[in-house]
């Protein structure tokens, strides 16, 4: 798809060395990283939410889901709801929907990243596709994106430690 070549283009020019992937069909974050035998808190899943007619990239650890109550104290912003997919369609025509890369900044649309995905050496995600990933150091992902830094995910229960 068009959003693979744009984005690897991209990476080129700006001179960031990263690792182009092929995995099995994956739709979930969780999926691509048992897919290519990745730790969970690595794959960088993104969520897109609409802030009236806005939309907001949030990237976040497969580990985590977002939590809209953090989500709204955090951005100020109480007229928030998960993009369907329609929308996500429209926002990335060169992506497969569902499986667009963390980089906003290539679609003119802000970008928030979770803590917990800052404290990553590399990170891995999807490529435009459900079947292609990129892995890249955090730290040049930061200096490409320029995300903020927010806290608005919470680890999912069933990753949880257990309670004794």
């Amino acid at each position: 798809m068009a959003c693979l070549e744009t984005l690897t283009a991209y990476l080129r020019d700006q001179q960031v060395d990263f690792v182009l992937q092929q995995h099995p069909l994956a739709f979930t974050a969780r999926e691509v990283a048992a897919s290519e035998h990745l730790p969970e808190f690595m794959m960088a899943k993104v969520v897109i939410v609409m802030a009236g007619e806005a939309p907001i990239m949030l990237v976040l650890p497969a580990t985590h889901q977002v939590d809209m109550e953090l989500l709204s104290a955090a951005l100020g912003i109480y007229d928030l709801r998960l993009a369907e997919e329609p929308e996500l369609a429209r926002l990335f025509p060169d992506c497969q929907v569902g499986a667009m890369p963390p980089f906003g900044n290539l679609y003119g649309i802000p970008v928030y990243v979770a803590p917990e995905l800052t404290a990553q050496e590399r990170i891995v995600f999807q490529a435009g596709t459900h079947t292609e990933t990129i892995g890249l150091a955090y730290a040049d992902f930061a200096r490409l994106v320029q995300p903020k830094v927010a806290d608005f995910a919470r680890q999912l229960r069933e990753l949880a430690a257990p309670e004794w």
